[in-house]
């Protein structure tokens, strides 16, 4: 049998309070969407079909290339958004997956699970439940004494027995696809709300004596739909405490797994360490054997194997094996730390390439820079890479010593092996081997400081 899907994204999300539309909001580093298409692809839809509908075009974009888009001008309803999927839909054999682009906890797994229940059940549509502690606001699904499902019942429209039930719609289904299309067309808006529902072709399957079923939820925390930045912030709980229980089932080390913030996409290799308050973001990469501190601020970065990265930020870089970092360092954008640099305590780097066992021990800064190997930079030396207009790039060759409190003025080369004497501003190219000083000549005055008020021979 084929399997089609329909993912409903068409809504603005008032409660949301925000100018995104509701479903591009994210949840541990991907918007909804992009977690509920994850999870429909495991089904293998022949078609996916997305409906859009609030600013169409920044939906669009999260998904280009991956599904088919059709668009609901008009917000009437689940009902009327699933009729939206009808040109491309109508006539197939097989069967369609129905889900709100709002639920971003659904796996891959459940949805299998539905898809086979449905199957071997033979039902004309079969509806993804979760038993609920407080159903408060949700669908109900009412059965009859043999436990067959008669009709979802909304909040709004339910009896006050029909509140009492626990057993809730998820929103999600599968239908046979032929007749979903055809049941569409029976509906009505004589509800509540006055819209479509897609809940109520369900009734009109049983009017017609055709099976319909329901397969519960194993773990509740699925049946999520994110309305409100109150839903949002309980999803991304959920979605990180699984994240983070994937990795340590894969041998990573979390000192306080509940205070570290790990992304979906990252990869984490075996026996790191993470500190509290370690967020790793978008698609970065740490190698095995890290160890990173409390406060480390990790974004699309790739780390090597034995770094260890003390309280800093590193973004959009890369960091070879046996580096280590910080504390209170900064790599910006665009950086590459080769094997065994150490970049330490308020040290930034930004644009750079630095070589092989290179050490910026404290309170550098390094711009646009080519760095060698086994460079050494003493405390404040400044690579000029700004004249206000333009960046300028500095070359520093291999075996090169900077003293301390050096000013390097780019565009400049120092070659290999030379040394920059400390307080110097260097204008000019210094040759392999030189020693360049450039500071100020020092003259001392005898005498000339008993001349001072605060001298203890004028006190």
């Amino acid at each position: 049998m084929t399997n089609y899907a329909i993912i409903l994204a068409a809504g603005k999300g008032t409660r949301m309070k925000s100018d995104l539309p509701k479903v591009l909001h994210q949840v541990a580093g991907i918007s909804m969407l992009e977690h509920v298409f994850r999870s429909v692809s495991s089904i293998e839809p022949a078609k996916t079909v997305t409906v859009v509908g609030h600013k169409a075009d920044l939906v669009e974009q999260v998904l280009s290339g991956q599904t088919e888009f059709v668009r609901q001008t008009e917000q009437l309803g689940t009902g009327h958004a699933v009729r939206m999927a009808e040109p491309v839909l109508a006539g197939l054999p097989g069967q369609t997956l129905v889900i709100a682009g709002d639920t971003p906890l659904i796996t891959g797994d459940s949805l299998k699970h539905l898809i086979d229940f449905h199957i071997n059940h033979k039902n004309v549509a079969t509806i993804l439940t979760a038993e609920a502690d407080n159903p408060f606001g949700y669908g109900r699904i009412v059965r009859n004494q043999h436990g067959e499902v008669l009709k979802i019942v909304e909040q709004k429209d339910a009896s006050d027995f029909e509140q009492q039930i626990k057993e809730i719609n998820t929103g999600t289904y599968i239908f046979d696809n032929e007749r979903l299309f055809e049941a569409l067309k029976k509906i009505n808006t004589d509800n509540a709300q006055g819209e479509y529902y897609i809940t109520d072709v369900i009734g009109i399957f049983r009017e017609n004596g055709e099976k319909v079923g329901a397969y519960t939820l194993a773990d509740f925390d699925e049946s999520l739909g994110v309305n409100d930045r109150v839903a949002l912030a309980t999803a991304e709980g959920v979605m990180r405490r699984r994240i983070n229980q994937a990795h340590m089932v894969n041998g990573v080390s979390f000192v306080h797994p509940e205070a570290t913030y790990i992304d979906i996409d990252v990869e984490i290799g075996p026996e790191v360490q993470l500190e509290a308050n370690v967020t790793i973001k978008g698609k970065s990469k740490i190698g095995a054997q890290s160890v990173l501190t409390n406060g480390t601020y990790i974004v699309d970065a790739v780390i090597g194997e034995r770094t260890v990265i003390t309280n800093s930020m590193i973004e959009e870089s890369t960091v070879a094996d046996g580096v280590t970092v910080g504390p209170y360092a900064h790599i910006r954008p665009g950086s590459s730390l080769a094997k065994d640099v150490h970049v330490g305590n308020f040290v930034e780097v930004k644009g750079s390439s630095i070589g092989e066992n290179t050490k910026a021990g404290h309170l550098t800064y390094i711009g646009n820079a080519e760095v060698g190997a086994n460079v050494n930079f003493g405390a404040g030396t400044i690579t000029v890479n700004y004249d206000g207009q333009k960046k300028y790039k500095t070359v520093i060759g291999d075996n090169v010593f900077v003293g301390s409190n050096s000013t390097i003025i780019a565009p400049v080369e120092l070659g290999d092996n030379s040394l920059v004497g400390a307080g110097s501003t260097i204008t000019k190219d210094v040759p392999a081997d030189a020693i360049a000083l450039g500071r100020g000549r020092q003259i001392n005055k005898e005498d000339y400081a008993k001349r001072l008020p605060h001298h203890p021979a004028n006190q």
